[in-house]
């Protein structure tokens, strides 16, 4: 299924937490990517394709600051990116070397990518909070990527905070982190998540009233009675 607007706007009103209780129904347990958090507190939640980008170890032959005007290159990858997309970086877990700074990020917040996830880090960090382009990461640090990292490619598949992914899987951040749902999964996700967050959000209504949880969480067949009754109304 095509990530449309419609789905867009589906995928944001459902919580990272519910989306990886979603997916672990379907067998998948390793989608929460690791390392990647709220550079900027209250970021919202965002929702889009993944565009991805991989480092490897730094080579000193290689990781040069002539490197960046490279054909194969960050400043060429994020010509590449598509309005939309969330760009989903590889550094593994690299926590030394700064993978972009200011300038890169102002850049894709002007081709109108949603967002930066990495499981490594940023550099500039003011710079890049002035930019407004949404960020989960590690940290920060001064070096450059150079000083840690060599970048290789984009649009391959990466792993990054330990999860696989693969070009134009979809990314939904928020507070929590980031996860990801296979792009074969889309429909199914689209199709129960929502239903998840309603119960849920029915869930904690009746705690907030004073009721116990077991039979409540999980719901016993009384419970899910009760519950498919209050739909009616």
């Amino acid at each position: 299924m095509t990530l449309t607007a419609e789905a867009i706007e589906t995928l944001k009103t459902v919580s990272t937490a519910t989306l990886t209780t979603v997916l672990l129904k379907k067998g998948l347990r390793n989608v929460w990517i690791r390392g990647a958090a709220p550079l900027r507190p209250g970021q919202p939640r965002l929702v889009g394709p993944a565009f991805t980008l991989r480092f490897v170890p730094a080579r000193e032959d290689l990781a040069t600051p002539a490197s960046w005007a490279s054909p194969i290159s960050t400043r060429a990858a994020i010509e590449a990116m598509p309005e939309g997309c969330i760009a989903v970086v590889d550094s593994m877990g690299v926590t030394d070397a700064g993978i972009f700074g200011d300038i890169l990020c102002a850049r894709m917040q002007k081709r109108g990518v949603v967002a930066l996830i990495t499981d490594g880090v940023v550099r500039d960090v003011a710079g890049v909070l002035e930019t407004n382009l949404p960020v989960w990461c590690r940290g920060v640090a001064a070096p450059p990527s150079v000083a840690g990292l060599t970048f290789v490619a984009w649009q391959e598949p990466i792993g990054c905070g330990g999860v696989a992914v693969f070009p134009n899987d979809i990314i939904v951040v928020d507070q929590d982190g980031a996860v990801l749902i296979p792009a074969g999964l889309l429909d199914a996700v689209l199709a129960e998540a929502p239903e998840q967050e309603r119960m849920e959000a029915w869930i904690m209504t009746k705690v907030d009233e004073g009721a116990s949880l077991p039979g409540l969480y999980p719901m016993n067949a009384e419970t899910k009675a009760l519950y498919e009754a209050s739909k009616g109304k």
